[in-house]
């Protein structure tokens, strides 16, 4: 019986993640980065997305499978009950709802911040092709995201053109006095989810 765990990342996950992360650089469209980070440049990355938003990992029988972060969407003051949403799944863990699982435990650490809406953005090809295809718009659809704009042939990768469509779902109530958000690491957060699959 496997066992799935999603905690909070730490710098020590970077080489994994980092790992993770160049096999969609190298063989994808799904980001739109070209040259994979060191382990120590994503380690950085971390650190600076840790100061303000979570940064969680799954992991399956003790090995991390994937990793998922917000970040803002943009960064003037105004925007802070809006972020960016990140994923990321070892190749070899697609397709068993551990995405799912994942970004449904980032969400729940937003809305404890009191973010109020997410956006996801996303490569889109104009046809599937074998370095993008329309699943990753057809994974936030499925969880409740909705299209909220496009831009034509704004990416260039692998000798071909391709959109990016931004998705948003909204997660809370907007109030005429909204309440500060509260940085992530200012809960008592420590998210941990357990399961036997």
């Amino acid at each position: 019986m496997e066992q799935i765990l999603i905690r909070d990342a730490v710098l020590e996950d970077a080489p994994r993640l980092a790992e993770i992360y160049d096999y969609y650089v190298r063989n994808t469209a799904i980001t739109f980065e070209c040259h994979s980070p060191s382990a120590e440049e994503f380690r950085g990355r971390m650190a600076h997305t840790m100061e303000k938003y979570p940064y969680l990992v799954i992991l399956t029988d003790g090995r991390v499978a994937g990793y998922a972060y917000a970040g803002p969407l943009n960064v003037r003051e105004a925007y802070d009950w809006a972020c960016e949403m990140t994923i990321y799944l070892d190749p070899e863990a697609r397709h068993a709802g551990l995405g799912g699982r994942l970004y449904g435990a980032l969400e729940e650490a937003l809305r404890r911040m009191g973010i109020l809406n997410l956006y996801a953005c996303i490569g889109y090809p104009e046809q599937d092709d074998a370095h993008l295809t329309r699943n990753s718009a057809q994974f936030h659809e499925h969880l409740g995201y909705s299209l909220c704009g496009r831009f034509r042939r704004c990416g260039y990768k692998f000798g071909t053109w391709y959109d990016m469509i931004w998705m948003e779902k909204i997660i809370g109530e907007h109030q005429a006095a909204e309440p500060a958000i509260v940085p992530y690491p200012e809960l008592v957060h420590n998210i941990i989810h357990t399961t036997q699959h």
